[in-house]
């Protein structure tokens, strides 16, 4: 009470958190300690890059005395470090794009924080196998570095070893699927698991080769394999955000090597666009969006949007690779710098693309997935449209019923207008897109 009495702006601060971001007011909830970080001179600066954060994070673990210990503490720094980002968010001090980074670096040196004890924590028991090592790569927002405050993290367990290598040279050693796939799922649990300090984040698994039924490790030969002969047109779209984020520097490299070449290989561009058209249609079918602040999936929403950088990325990247982006945002600015598109459309699509990703965070952070922003209240309607940079929420929703509009039109010009008419279907893979709103 003290120190509120002595910081007339910090109990407004506390009053707008506990009122308008409920994520935030749980993490302050449980850790009210926060409130004297927010008093820091440098709390509202931007966050660091994340050679900075990794430092941070490795002198946090100094004092870890085993994998428990540093399970708690990655905890406590990642989670600190995001509830300053939220509140960055909710006071305007920092863009979609900046933040987005921000989340993703945050993640990124969490993971990478984890990734050697968890090592060696398993090759205690098992020991390790030589010349091999596991690289984790990301996908979705963490892989596009487009995190918002809600995302979970879409990753894929890849690993690599000589010819020969039989079993780890541990007390209990294992063959190598055997090794990586608990060395997968202890990362996994690493990430996720309910500490004392709570979670860090949510995992999906469903991007990996087929999905919830393939291994949660697989060999690179097999992913390879897999990308060139069985693999759905929507995990080639996928792959497209897809970078290495932690593993052996060897193991990553070679990762990256055949990431590219999967991208960027010859394709019939008939069936990629047939396949395009066929999907969002379909999850149009199966994801309605029952209003407009469903930014995802409504007509014009990021789904078209992602869907087009996309399609014309796979379209023409194996004539001019350097189209080739991890996010929608600069997919669509290499894709006018290369001519596939006019520069003029490029920035207006990434103009939309940001528009409305702003609206999606602001909307995650203040109302959560399950809303309807029209039947908010007056004060929430004005800190969401004061949260996207305009002055009322009648200004917000007309912006927004227009950046849909054109966004729309643009991808039916692009896909639609020139694809099979809808009854042909031939990518009938199941689609992983039932998340969030």
């Amino acid at each position: 009470f003290s120190m509120l009495y002595n910081n007339p702006k910090l109990l407004e601060l506390m009053a707008e958190i506990m009122g308008s971001a409920p994520m935030l007011a749980d993490r302050l909830d449980r850790k009210p300690h926060l409130l004297e970080a927010v008093l820091s001179p440098d709390f509202f600066d931007p966050i660091p890059p994340a050679e900075e954060l990794s430092e941070e994070l490795t002198a946090a673990l100094t004092d870890a005395q085993d994998l428990q210990d540093v399970l708690d503490m990655t905890r406590r720094w990642a989670n600190d470090r995001r509830f300053q980002v939220g509140v960055h968010i909710l006071r305007h001090s920092s863009d979609v794009d900046a933040s987005g980074h921000a989340l993703s670096d945050i993640a990124e040196v969490a993971l990478r924080g984890l990734y050697d004890p968890v090592v060696e924590d398993l090759a205690r028991a098992h020991g390790h196998l030589a010349g091999a090592g596991l690289a984790v790569v990301a996908l979705g927002k963490l892989g596009s570095r487009e995190m918002t405050v809600s995302s979970d993290l879409d990753l894929v367990f890849l690993y690599d070893l000589p010819e020969g290598t039989v079993q780890s040279d541990g007390p209990k050693p294992l063959e190598p699927q055997r090794y990586y796939a608990r060395l997968a799922q202890r990362m996994i649990n690493a990430l996720s698991a309910q500490t004392a300090e709570g979670t860090l984040y949510e995992i999906d698994m469903r991007l990996r080769p087929s999905g919830n039924a393939g291994p949660i490790a697989t060999s690179l030969t097999s992913f390879k394999r897999y990308y060139a002969q069985d693999a759905w047109t929507w995990e080639h779209l996928a792959l497209t955000r897809a970078r290495v984020i932690a593993g052996p520097a060897d193991i990553c490299a070679r990762v990256e090597q055949d990431l590219l070449a999967i991208r960027s290989a010859p394709r019939d561009p008939e069936r990629l666009l047939a396949d395009v058209a066929s999907m969002r249609r379909r999850i149009y079918k199966e994801h309605p969006a029952e209003t407009i602040w469903s930014v995802k999936y409504a007509e014009g929403g990021l789904i078209d949007l992602d869907f087009l950088a996309q399609y014309l990325q796979l379209r023409h990247a194996a004539e001019k690779p350097e189209v080739l982006a991890v996010s929608t945002q600069q997919a669509f600015a290499k894709l006018g710098a290369a001519g596939v598109i006019e520069p003029a459309r490029a920035e207006k699509l990434i103009e939309a693309t940001r528009f409305l990703r702003q609206v999606q965070e602001a909307l995650r952070l203040m109302v959560g997935p399950a809303f309807d922003a029209d039947s908010l209240s007056d004060s929430l309607q004005a800190a969401l449209a004061a949260s996207v940079g305009v002055d009322d929420f009648a200004e917000l929703r007309a912006r927004l019923e227009e950046t849909l509009a054109w966004a729309h039109a643009a991808y039916v010009e692009a896909v639609d207008a020139v694809a099979p008419p809808a009854g042909d279907d031939p990518d009938k893979g199941v689609l992983p897109f039932a998340k969030g709103a």
